[in-house]
């Protein structure tokens, strides 16, 4: 998924424990866990604030979008298809 969770760094920073951060925020560890790892198809708003203040930080410092190889060579399959297209 070309969305990454940075969520371990900053508990690093701030020197805290998944349990004390998920019990600040008012999620369940396990939840905290499947969004810490990847593995979350979403997250609300609320939750993402909660992370931020309790953390001290930015929703920039906990996400990050990093592209999946290949997917430069894709884009330009496409838009090659596209151009062809019109022609």
């Amino acid at each position: 998924m070309p969305i990454v969770v940075d969520v371990d760094v900053m508990l690093a920073r701030r020197k805290m424990s998944v349990g004390e951060l998920a019990e600040r925020v008012g999620i369940t560890p396990a939840n905290l866990a499947v969004l810490k790892n990847g593995r979350a198809k979403a997250v609300r708003f609320t939750t993402l604030a909660s992370l931020c203040e309790v953390l001290d930080c930015q929703p920039g410092d906990l996400l990050r979008w990093e592209p999946e190889p290949g997917a430069d060579a894709e884009a330009a399959g496409d838009a090659v298809a596209a151009v062809g297209e019109g022609t």
